[in-house]
């Protein structure tokens, strides 16, 4: 039989720096773990644009719909401010989301022990927090239409439209059930369901799923903007929440910040299963191409390395290895290995990315 198989996507700035050192440890689980994959590297955003003129080929597309995981770094940059919309970095990942049917977007909120000092809010707030937020991806308001720019008048109106279907909303629902019965079983929806008809379907929506379906799971509904209220209030009494693709948006940012990082943060993106039971699926970093520290070795790489942790639990049923790469992560940072963004002024020298993988993967040696 083949090995499983993974497209590599660096796209632009920090990506290819952080997704190096996600490669090393891909070979570490195959030369240690006899745990090999097929990789193959391609291009996307940016780099794309400047190669293809698109940010995303119609070839790489196809690879990705034929590989068993797609990991993504990152896209994007100031180089490419003055494009046409069409064109943007940013597109190519909508690109890769909308065709792959990537519907559910799993966004781990975890404030590591050692890091608790290091977030915003107080370390009782936020120590031991682990949640998931579940944000459908495919559709909603940067996919409705109508949408665009048009003149009425003597001025310019911009026009998005909020749209979903039952089976839209559905589908993410029982994604958010299914995790919850495997962690705290408790599921909170977020909407809008008082100022927005969308909101309304998706509160009956989820609330039909849960009572027909799922009726073991704990079910709340709370309105998305008290949501990102209670998220910085008491936010470890959620367990999984589940909503929309732009409150997800907001929402999922708002618990990143949680943490106290965004470079901490992985994230998947599923669709439904395949013939072999493997979902479609795409694995990135929630963090940006950060082009200010582009080229310096300064690049937090955990939340690459998380990704691919995901990848192993979601895509590869290697939810032991997926642990076992988690707690070394864990356990370099109880140790006290900082890159600059875990660090204040005068907390003295910080590692680099690639400083970064060369101690989780002394980690990875030692759990053996």
């Amino acid at each position: 039989m083949s090995n499983p198989s993974i497209l590599i996507l660096p796209g632009d700035g920090i990506g290819p720096e952080v997704m190096a050192q996600v490669t090393r440890i891909i070979d570490w689980f195959g030369e240690k773990r006899d745990l090999k994959f097929d990789v193959e590297t391609d291009l996307v955003g940016g780099a794309a644009y400047d190669k293809h003129g698109v940010p995303l080929s119609d070839e790489t597309m196809a690879r990705a719909m034929e590989v068993d995981a797609v990991l993504l770094g990152a896209v994007g940059g100031p180089k490419y401010d003055d494009l046409d919309f069409s064109v943007k970095p940013e597109r190519g990942l909508l690109r890769l989301r909308k065709e792959m049917d990537l519907f559910s977007n799993l966004r781990p909120a975890q404030c590591f022990d050692a890091l608790a000092d290091f977030s915003s809010l107080k370390k009782d707030i936020v120590s031991g927090l682990d949640i998931m937020i579940v944000r459908e991806l495919t559709s909603g308001v940067y996919f409705g239409e109508p949408r665009g720019i048009h003149k009425e008048g003597n001025e310019r109106v911009g026009i998005n439209t909020q749209r979903y279907t039952e089976s839209e909303i559905a589908r993410v629902a029982r994604s958010a059930f299914e995790l919850a019965r495997k962690r705290g079983n408790k599921v909170c929806s977020m909407e809008k369901a008082n100022v927005m008809e969308s909101g309304i379907l998706w509160r009956d929506v989820v609330t039909e799923i849960h009572e027909t379906e799922y009726p073991d799971v704990e079910l709340s509904h709370m309105y998305a903007d008290n949501g990102a209220m209670q998220l910085v209030r008491a936010p470890k009494q959620f367990d999984v929440i589940v909503t929309d693709n732009l409150f997800g948006d907001v929402l999922s940012d708002c618990a990143a910040m949680l943490t106290g990082s965004l470079g901490m943060l992985p994230s998947a993106s599923l669709g439904l299963p395949n013939a072999d039971g493997r979902p479609k699926a795409l694995y990135e970093p929630v963090h940006g191409s950060a082009p200010d520290i582009t080229g310096q070795g300064k690049a937090n790489p955990i939340a690459c390395i998380l990704s691919f942790a995901m990848a192993l639990r979601y895509s590869f049923d290697q939810g032991d290895e997926a642990t076992r790469l988690e707690k070394a992560v864990e356990k370099v940072l109880a140790d006290g290995a900082r890159t600059a963004d875990l660090m204040g002024p005068e907390d003295g020298t910080p590692i680099s990315t690639t400083q970064m993988g060369d101690v989780i993967l002394e980690a990875l040696d030692a759990s053996l």
